[in-house]
């Protein structure tokens, strides 16, 4: 089965580029997409721009309306994500505990609906 695995974090808290903790934390997410390569488990993912490239859309009335930004007001945002493939979840809760921001942030662990 494959799960979706959604980093948030607040931006204020994550290492900055330049900087060894950034680094740390690169080095850390490498092992991990390795870690889950070798148990042939990655199937996508990638890091997201800052939320303040956001842009949201809504149609309402037949209105499309954009705004600058995510959708809610909060202090941690989606940050990046991983496709896993995982035989039940507790191995994809196993993998998202392994996320390197998972100490300041969190990962919501979510089943992927197929329709075959």
């Amino acid at each position: 089965m494959q799960y979706l695995l959604l980093i948030y974090s607040n931006e204020a808290d994550d290492p900055q580029p330049g900087t060894p903790a950034f680094d740390e934390m690169i080095a850390g997410f490498e092992a991990f997409d390795k870690a889950l390569e070798a148990k042939d488990a990655m199937r996508g993912g990638n890091a997201l721009k800052p939320v303040s490239t956001a842009t949201t859309v809504k149609v309402r009335n037949g209105k499309t309306v954009t705004t600058d930004g995510p959708f809610a007001e909060t202090k941690e945002v989606l940050g990046g994500y991983y496709v896993i493939e995982a035989d039940n979840l507790d191995t994809a809760l196993e993998f998202a505990a392994k996320i390197p921001c998972v100490t300041w942030g969190s990962v919501e662990v979510r089943p992927i609906m197929t329709y075959d």
